[in-house]
């Protein structure tokens, strides 16, 4: 497994370790149940059912190590400690897009944490790694999916 810091708010940490919790306790007690009734059903090298189990348990597993992963190189970010007067992860920057002048606020994540329904951009999206270390009143040109746009920084709060 990999061995990438990641940094996450108390929330978003918090959100992992539930994930990861009930995987461990309900998740395999669900998987258990299903390999016991489809073993029930007999001759197990013609159980179809029996393979779909296990093969949810392999998926389940892999799914509980990912995040056993995750959550040991996991660090919390100190929202107290977060400097305003450049954007930088736990950043909630408004910018303004020079071309049609709309104005649009985001808050700097991890990548596990994005949510762009809620206004939250990995630090590794192309606008996130753009803002990265802009101060206000700068411009951020950004290369997208959509072409080359320009971002001025209006603001920055934590």
């Amino acid at each position: 497994m990999s061995k990438k810091i990641s940094y996450y708010t108390k929330e978003g940490l918090e959100k992992l370790q539930s994930e990861l919790s009930t995987l461990k306790s309900k998740g395999r007690q669900d998987i258990a149940r299903q390999i016991a009734e489809a073993r029930d059903k007999g001759d197990l090298s013609e159980n179809a059912e029996y393979d779909a189990a296990k093969d949810a348990q392999g998926h389940l597993e892999a799914k509980i190590a990912q995040l056993e992963d995750l959550v040991s190189n996991a660090r919390l970010l100190d929202e107290n400690n977060i400097d305003t007067s450049k954007v930088s992860i736990l950043s909630r920057v408004t910018i303004k897009n020079k071309k049609n002048g709309a104005s649009v606020t985001y808050t700097l994540v991890s990548e596990e944490e994005a949510d762009l329904k809620a206004g939250k951009i990995s630090t590794m999206s192309p606008i996130g790694k753009g803002l990265l270390g802009k101060k206000i009143g700068e411009v951020a040109n950004i290369t997208t999916p959509a072409g080359q746009m320009s971002f001025e920084i209006v603001e920055i709060t934590c």
